[in-house]
């Protein structure tokens, strides 16, 4: 049978109410009737009603982590960083996956209100004008983690990616390579991939070089994408290099090329972005901007329970820092 919060009481010898102020931290109460509340607790293994209590709190304990792609090597990092974080303040999570789907996207942000989880952690695949629309009506304690808003209302942990893209295409000029090519997302999306394409041009136009609409592929973030995009721009072009906006585009060119018998790096350079594992396996080792997605995950969870627990922020939008590591897929 489950012990109920009256065993605990009497076990220990206390009232009712010692044993609820103990188990929400209150700290009225002494360090020795604290140990033997405690000790009572875990003798008959008792576990509170989270239900019950939260409709007393208005609080779950619970926050929301919406990632948009499960099976990406990217954001299972930046949830280990996160849910080491709500470990130490005794949080749970709920993960949910939108499978870069903006419908999939509001339908959980449903769910995690009817759910009254405390806040949420929020990576999307494009912040459009309807999502934050949602996102404002349902008044949700809110962080972002590797992208912004347009109008950076929301808070939010992230690289500099314009200029993380920008570092990227300078390093390949510096290998003087010319022409240039990107394979990755559009511009007019909002989020980071877009941001990674600007800063491609404007290193481009910085070194006078004008932008060649032919060796531009516009597309997803995944293997396929960068094999099919880099197929479309050797139908007509010649390049010397290639910037790609994620390392599994990366390596879905690096594959393209080598069945065009284009060797990487002798005649192409391959410049990735994220540092995800496999791209220090894959063959050859990719050269990419590091982001450091674990303590995205961390500082933004840290982020979101100061939001909650109604604590001020240093800044509400946090840069962390960016690196280009060197591998085997750009000349040295």
């Amino acid at each position: 049978m489950t012990a109920s919060i009256k065993d605990v009481a009497k076990e220990a010898g206390v009232s009712i109410a010692t044993v609820s102020r103990v188990l929400n931290e209150i700290d009225v109460v002494n360090e020795d009737t604290k140990k033997k509340v405690v000790e009572a607790i875990a003798k008959l293994g008792y576990r509170p009603n989270i239900i019950a209590r939260s409709l007393k709190t208005q609080k779950t304990s619970t926050i929301g982590i919406v990632i948009p792609d499960i099976s990406s090597q990217f954001y299972p990092e930046i949830v280990r960083g996160a849910e080491d974080v709500a470990n130490i303040y005794k949080y749970n999570i709920i993960l949910c996956n939108t499978d870069n789907d903006p419908e999939k996207e509001m339908e959980y942000l449903h769910v995690l209100k009817e759910k009254m989880i405390d806040g949420v952690l929020y990576m999307s695949s494009s912040l459009e004008d309807n999502i934050m629309e949602l996102i404002n009506s349902l008044q949700i304690p809110m962080v972002l983690v590797e992208t912004t808003d347009s109008k950076h209302s929301l808070p939010s942990v992230t690289i500099d990616n314009e200029k993380a893209a920008y570092d990227a295409v300078q390093y390949l000029l510096n290998n003087k390579n010319k022409r240039i090519a990107y394979i990755g997302t559009h511009e007019k999306a909002i989020n980071a991939g877009a941001l990674r394409y600007k800063g491609y041009k404007k290193a481009l136009e910085d070194s006078a070089i004008e932008i060649d609409e032919s060796i531009v592929n516009f597309g997803g973030i995944k293997a396929k994408d960068g094999f099919d995009g880099m197929n479309n721009i050797l139908k007509n072009s010649k390049i010397d290099a290639v910037f790609c906006s994620s390392d599994e585009i990366a390596m879905g060119a690096i594959n393209a090329l080598r069945d065009h018998n284009i060797s990487v790096p002798n005649d192409v350079d391959v410049m990735g972005f994220d540092n995800i594992y496999s791209a220090s396996v894959f063959y050859p080792k990719l050269t990419t901007v590091s982001q450091p997605m674990y303590d995205m995950g961390s500082v933004g969870m840290r982020m979101l329970i100061k939001i909650i627990g109604k604590k001020p922020l240093e800044t509400t939008d946090y840069i962390l820092n960016h690196k280009i590591i060197e591998r085997d897929s750009c000349r040295k």
